[in-house]
């Protein structure tokens, strides 16, 4: 196959970023188990931000390579005169990291449509009001479904309903909406939105749900505590809401982008059982160390990247897009 100068280009990104996606995403899929064990040896938040952290590496190391070597290593050192022959191979490879970053998309766009369009129709159907304790303004809907969840990415907005209220008691709701603002302070809307992004390592294989349920999970046992922030008696009306709300049946189907107070039902007795143990939370860093490890995270990126864009990285990058473009 004969490409100009910027297909080529191209072709090499996407085949880059296919190759080493896949590879990095093999190996987290394959240390998945021995990642979920070590998340449990720590707080359900240190443990959620692991396991992201662990699903998007795939990707970001990727992005890097593309962005930082292959790019700059192209347009560097590759000659710009004339059009060349693209192997087989890697015009294969191309093709795949196209297909895995527009499966990407598409669904990213699908959830997002999906999550819009349930929640005009719940707006359309409820009165929006301001619930005392209530993170944001609140959507109630008329009826019984045992609904109460925070839909939005920068704007959020919490939907509930009547029978919720009706059967919650007024310290069982200032829990539940407690633990509502704790999600929405995590911003994990924002978090499963890049967990969507994140492409698989192949077209239409879900290879992380293990890693993304278990991330739900302790997503949910974060927010318990900084619900309940270690007071018992929260805990106890936390506790005692998932069992009133569980017991109202089954709720809605919701989409992806928002976070539920009954998001994985199966988990819920490990949650009560975690709640009525009221186990003390761990303090988080103090915020004056916050800005120092901010600053020590940016030293090291820079002085990686200065590291990768040295002349002689950029050659050897160039060598080996060579043996892959051939």
């Amino acid at each position: 196959m004969i490409l100009p100068y910027a297909l080529r280009l191209v072709c090499l990104c996407f085949a880059s970023f296919f190759v080493l996606n896949a590879a990095a995403g093999l190996l987290v899929r394959i240390a998945s188990a021995s990642a979920i064990r070590f998340a449990e040896s720590k707080t359900p938040n240190a443990a959620a931000r692991f396991l992201l952290a662990a699903h998007l590496f795939p990707v970001a190391l990727a992005t890097l390579f593309v962005l930082a070597l292959c790019v700059p290593s192209y347009l560097w050192l590759e000659p710009t005169a004339g059009a060349e022959r693209v192997g087989g191979i890697c015009a294969l490879l191309g093709l795949l990291g196209v297909a895995t970053c527009l499966h990407s998309m598409a669904r990213t766009a699908i959830s997002l449509f999906a999550s819009l369009r349930h929640y005009r129709l719940c707006r359309l159907g409820g009165q929006e009001m301001r619930l005392p304790g209530a993170p944001s303004p609140t959507v109630v809907l008329e009826g019984e479904a045992p609904l109460l969840a925070m839909f939005g990415l920068l704007r959020s907005r919490l939907l509930i309903s009547r029978g919720v209220l009706r059967t919650l008691s007024a310290e069982e709701l200032d829990a539940t909406l407690s633990h509502e603002h704790a999600h929405r302070t995590s911003r994990d809307n924002f978090k499963r939105l890049l967990l969507l992004l994140a492409p698989d390592i192949f077209p239409f294989v879900r290879a992380f749900r293990t890693l993304e349920h278990s991330w739900a999970k302790f997503t949910e046992w974060a927010a318990d505590d900084q619900a309940t922030a270690g007071d018992s008696s929260r805990a106890i009306f936390l506790a005692a809401a998932l069992v009133q709300v569980a017991r109202m049946g089954s709720g809605p189907r919701l989409p992806f982008l928002s976070t539920s107070l009954l998001a994985r039902d199966r988990d819920l007795a490990v949650r009560v059982n975690r709640l009525l143990r009221a186990a003390p939370v761990t303090p988080a860093l103090p915020s004056k160390t916050r800005p120092l490890l901010l600053a020590a995270s940016f030293l090291f990126a820079g002085c990686l990247v200065a590291l990768l864009i040295a002349p002689p990285t950029l050659s050897l990058v160039h060598e080996l897009l060579e043996l892959l473009l051939h």
